[in-house]
């Protein structure tokens, strides 16, 4: 026992590797993990009492635990026989297939994360961006909604801003659960959307097994009550115009509720801007009919650069208003009709809800008159919104004209218009752009053109 026992230098050190791996994992990891887990449960109890709608046990779930869930549920099981069969592969691959697909999906929410870091971004950013306009958020009303139901935002996607905005305007009373599409699955983007209890989806895979895994883990949220956020126009609008909503995620909510117990409460949201940062790119792909389209990380990168250089006050004058609507909610439970009139109903909802700011409106005005002086401009978007719900109007009556001065001088920096004296003027290169700006609200108007959108505003209740 007392021999000494000679070795290279290299043995040594990996003899101590080991040991100090396999002491870490049966000793320290543990002990580590417990402690940080007993701070998270302090910190998600006091985070609850101040929170409209707490933090539901569903999402702290561990990560490991949930994917292990779906996978060993008995309907993914027969999912995975039926997947084995039809491919002609053994199940214990189609179970791998499985695996995968629920590692994709299944997010990783960190509290801290969520209201510590990115709330405070989305509100940084949001704030720099845009004045922020909300124009008619009832808080009693959406306080009063039934705290055991599971509540769903349903919105229109004008731009990936959305996302940060409702996260910054949500965080007060609770954590949103998003569905992302394929565009933000790269690292580290992806570590990140999950770490805020996003789950990934792939709109266009008709594989059955990916999409049993993907129903099933929305079942499995919807009847634990976590409060989801949908875009049921599955990608931004190329138009500017709403979009014919897609059923599959709603389709899946409906089929996750039970009539016997927990309510699912729908609540439209409308977003619009007066400077969507996509929307030369967006205009770019709906030329070219692609609905899937890449920006260039230079241009990305040069993007930054130029933004942050321009300073919160520039970049409120370069980009102005963003505005955010919320519609009337509508109950699961008394709602009589199938997925395809629920999805037609939510959208008349928002339609009717479309923030009017004054860029998308002078827009309107220029395309649909020509060019007129600014008095003139002024009393025509005064005459034109007194025709609409004026809920969804951002300014009051007595200061459209400053509205005005900033919306002109919005669009004079992006060269949308030229003056003449007094006289503005659409430039001919940039009509492309002003109809996309216009669109966003030219169904709120009695004499919308030919081409307004399909969605037809429904009286308000």
């Amino acid at each position: 026992m007392t021999t000494t026992v000679e070795m290279p230098l290299w043995a040594l050190v990996l003899l101590i590797a080991f040991a100090a791996v396999t002491f870490a994992s049966h000793f320290l990891f543990p002990s580590v993990r417990w402690f940080f887990r007993k701070r998270m449960e302090r910190l998600v109890a006091r985070l609850n009492t101040r929170l409209t709608r707490p933090i539901e046990p569903f999402k702290l779930a561990r990560r490991y635990d949930m994917i292990q869930r779906l996978i060993y549920d008995p309907d993914i099981g027969r999912a995975i026989t039926d997947h084995a069969a039809s491919e002609g592969i053994p199940e214990n691959v189609a179970f791998e297939h499985a695996r995968r697909y629920a590692r994709e999906i299944v997010p990783a929410f960190s509290v801290w994360t969520y209201f510590s870091f990115a709330a405070r971004l989305a509100r940084w950013l949001s704030r720099s961006f845009y004045s922020i306009r909300v124009i008619n958020l009832d808080g009693e009303r959406i306080e009063k909604l039934d705290t055991e139901a599971t509540v769903v935002l349903v919105m229109n996607h004008r731009s990936n801003m959305d996302y940060v905005l409702l996260t910054y305007l949500a965080a007060p009373r609770g954590a949103l659960s998003y569905a992302v599409g394929e565009w933000a699955r790269v690292w580290p983007l992806s570590r990140l959307i999950r770490a805020l209890g996003a789950y990934f989806i792939r709109r266009r895979d008709g594989n059955p097994l990916y999409r049993e895994i993907l129903a099933k883990y929305i079942y499995l949220a919807t009847r634990a009550g976590v409060t989801q956020a949908v875009f049921p126009e599955g990608g931004l609008s190329q138009t500017g115009r709403l979009s014919a909503p897609k059923l599959g995620i709603l389709k899946y909510i409906v089929e996750a509720h039970d009539p016997d117990g927990r309510d699912v409460i729908f609540l439209p949201v409308a977003l619009n801007y007066d400077h969507v940062l996509e929307d030369t790119t967006l205009l770019a792909a709906a030329r070219k009919s692609e609905r899937r389209f890449r920006v260039p990380l230079r241009s990305v990168l040069a993007g930054v650069l130029k933004v942050i250089r321009m300073g919160q006050a520039g970049r409120r004058r370069r980009y102005g208003y963003a505005g955010v609507s919320f519609g009337q909610p509508l109950s699961l439970s008394g709602f009589g009709g199938d997925v395809q009139a629920l999805a037609d109903e939510m959208m008349r909802r928002i339609a009717a809800e479309i923030p009017v700011l004054p860029v998308p409106v002078i827009a309107h005005l220029l395309l649909s008159e020509g060019a007129m002086d600014r008095v003139a401009l002024e009393l025509r978007m005064k005459k034109l919104v007194a025709g609409i719900d004026r809920a969804t109007v951002y300014w009051s009556r007595d200061n459209a004209g400053l509205a005005v001065e900033q919306a002109l001088t919005l669009l004079q920096q992006r060269n949308l218009i030229r003056m003449e004296g007094e006289t503005i003027i659409p430039a001919e290169r940039e009509m492309p752009l002003l109809r996309y700006y216009a669109a966003s609200v030219e169904h709120l108007f009695r004499s919308c053109s030919t081409e307004s959108s399909d969605f037809s505003a429904p009286a308000r209740s």
